[in-house]
């Protein structure tokens, strides 16, 4: 039995030295990536990729995330910031606008 004309120790050996390229940590989220991939593939050649291609974009979003390394501050050791006071705030992201913004310049969401 032959699988896109290789076989059994062929793909033996292939799986063998892709293990060793990439290492056992990595094999998870190579296979992740590649199940995305075939699926935003099949999604867009069968014309439903729509709303699929959004729900690519977060996760991948999200992975990048997840991936950042995170980094931890001192409040102490922060330096004062000075706000002046005809500013407003954006109540989702918390970027400080201009008083006479009515949307925020960051995210756009719209300021109270």
């Amino acid at each position: 039995m032959a699988f896109l004309g290789l076989g059994w120790t062929e793909l033996i050996i292939i799986l063998v030295i892709v293990l060793v390229i990439f290492g056992p940590k990595r094999l998870p989220a190579l296979g992740k990536s590649l199940g995305k991939t075939v699926k935003n593939v099949r999604d867009e050649m069968s014309g439903d990729g729509g709303g699929d291609a959004k729900d690519a974009a977060e996760d991948a979003a999200e992975e990048a995330a997840t991936d950042a390394p995170q980094i931890e501050a001192d409040v102490e050791d922060a330096e004062p910031v000075e706000v002046a006071d005809d500013a407003k705030y954006c109540p989702e992201c918390g970027a400080e606008n201009p008083a006479d913004n009515a949307f925020c310049a960051k995210c756009g969401a719209k300021l109270q």
